[in-house]
């Protein structure tokens, strides 16, 4: 006989959730146990990509080529990281990643099962999870985490409350997505302030191995903060589950969305944009950054129509002015000549990256673009770059020199931003006056202010905000996973200190 049902879940008389118990029990006695008919496709682990690392080479990390890429619908086809044979493993080591596997699945499954607040009441449901006071959902809301470690503690300046936590926002919709997590427009609550906040899953960051990149884009971020044509991060925190950056809000809608519309710009308008774009690359140089994945998807417009430089996963720090790395990542279309070789590369992988993404803004695609990806990149090899006539002669010098396939012959290889800055396509650009905003872009998005949301993609603001995301988990579903993730992110949260503030 059944009382009722909560939320699509029977609940029988005298004999409740005997099936959720037993088959808990038995999952707990074997692991090995296939738990994948209760997992929703979304929860399907996938085992992370492995990439090969050359004997001797001292600079390779695993590349973020599917951070961010993957969901979006304007988004180009992300880079296949190479995978390695894992025929060198061991059977215990391949043992020991399914049975993790089919741990985190049995999480997933009995935190879905536990967040019924109706079920988490009944006795056995208590037995089984361990729970010793079942708490009211107000009750749950009130005090949504555990207390946060020193590492998680952070001073919001300004704010009424001292640490930032998810429910010092309201987070009103969703504005972009990706592999990790999804990008959300929220106010403060305190300081009634717009933010973009970037919310992501420690699992799947976990799942994939790019933990490290996400520090390093952390790391970036904080150096960001100071120039224009940069987002800039505003505070960082985390939860037991999520990570939480708190950026710049801006809406003035993706380059390639005003591409897609317009097909191509008139050459004034490429070059402002150009102008702010390499600006930005400069002072990124100048930190011993170097960007690795410049493409219209990355590059925002603010209100009033300047470029704003985002999402800087692929980041590599630490790269001097003679400096190289070796990473095999970025996305296809704008993949500089001695990345597809395999060869090491410097600084001047970015100015190969402003040369594509400005030869697409005067003709519309991208320079060896077709949709064989292999042909694709035998063009960007060997294809000598063809430029139409319905260019200025400065424009075709300059892309010329940005495309070369020789890096050390390429524009930028000798004084870096200096050599761009001088050229004399951006003859007409006041370079102070551009980094103090002070030159009228020549496209104004027409934003009426931050609730609107036209510049994007519906797919995202018709979506419903998910309730997680304003919560932190509580102290009864946070599971042995859970907490493996909560740690392998110490020193993540950061505030700017209190000037900065003034």
């Amino acid at each position: 006989m059944v009382n009722k049902d909560m939320n699509g879940f029977p609940v029988k008389k005298c004999s409740a959730f005997q099936f959720f118990k037993k088959r808990v029990r038995r999952w707990i006695k074997n692991p090995m146990v296939s738990v994948d008919k209760h997992q929703s496709p979304s929860l399907k682990y996938t085992s992370p990509s492995v990439v090969h690392i050359p004997p001797g080479e001292p600079d390779f990390e695993p590349s973020l080529c599917q951070t961010c890429l993957g969901d979006h619908a304007f988004q180009r086809g992300v880079l296949p990281q190479e995978k390695e044979s894992c025929s060198w493993e061991t059977q215990s080591a391949c043992e020991v990643t399914f049975m993790k596997q089919r741990r985190m699945g049995l999480n997933d499954f009995i935190q879905k099962i536990a967040n019924n607040s109706y079920a988490c009441k009944h006795p056995e449901v208590q037995s089984i999870l361990k729970i010793s006071q079942p708490q009211e959902p107000e009750l749950m809301n009130a005090n949504p985490s555990p207390p946060p470690s020193p590492s998680q503690q952070i001073n919001l300046g300004p704010s009424s409350n001292p640490h930032a936590k998810p429910s010092d926002f309201h987070f009103l919709k969703v504005i972009g997505k990706g592999s990790f997590g999804k990008v959300l427009l929220a106010r403060h609550k305190a300081e009634e302030v717009f933010y973009a906040v970037k919310v992501l899953q420690k699992k799947a960051i976990l799942k994939k191995k790019e933990e490290k990149h996400i520090m390093s884009e952390r790391n970036v971020l904080l150096k960001n903060v100071k120039h224009p044509f940069l987002v800039g991060l505003h505070f960082s925190f985390q939860t037991a589950d999520k990570l939480y950056f708190v950026l710049d809000y801006i809406n003035g809608g993706e380059l390639f969305y005003h591409l897609q519309r317009e097909r191509c710009f008139l050459e004034p308008r490429a070059r402002f944009y150009a102008a702010e774009i390499a600006s930005a690359l400069g002072y990124l140089h100048s930190l011993n950054i170097v960007y690795r994945d410049l493409k219209p998807e990355n590059i925002l417009l603010d209100s009033q129509g300047h470029i704003v430089l985002t999402d800087f996963g692929l980041c590599k720090e630490n790269i001097e002015h003679n400096g190289t790395t070796s990473t095999f990542c970025g996305t296809p279309e704008y993949l500089a000549p001695e990345v597809l070789h395999k060869q090491p590369y410097d600084r001047t992988v970015d100015w190969w990256c402003l040369g594509a993404v400005l030869y697409e803004m005067l003709y519309g695609l991208p320079p060896f673009y077709s949709r064989n990806t292999a042909e694709m990149y035998d063009n960007i090899l060997n294809k000598p770059l063809q430029l139409k006539p319905n260019i200025t002669n400065s424009a075709r010098h300059l892309l010329e020199g940005l495309l070369q396939k020789d890096r050390t012959k390429r524009l930028g290889a000798k004084d870096d931003f200096m050599e761009i800055k001088s050229h004399v396509f951006f003859s007409l650009i006041n370079w102070d006056d551009l980094i103090n905003k002070k030159i009228t872009p020549p496209f104004n998005p027409n934003v009426s202010g931050p609730s609107d949301l036209r510049h994007f993609d519906p797919e995202f603001t018709e979506e419903p905000v998910p309730n997680s995301i304003g919560r932190s988990p509580d102290s009864i579903l946070i599971t042995a996973s859970v907490k493996e993730a909560a740690e392998a992110f110490l020193g993540f949260s950061y505030a700017p200190p209190m000037d900065s503030f003034l």
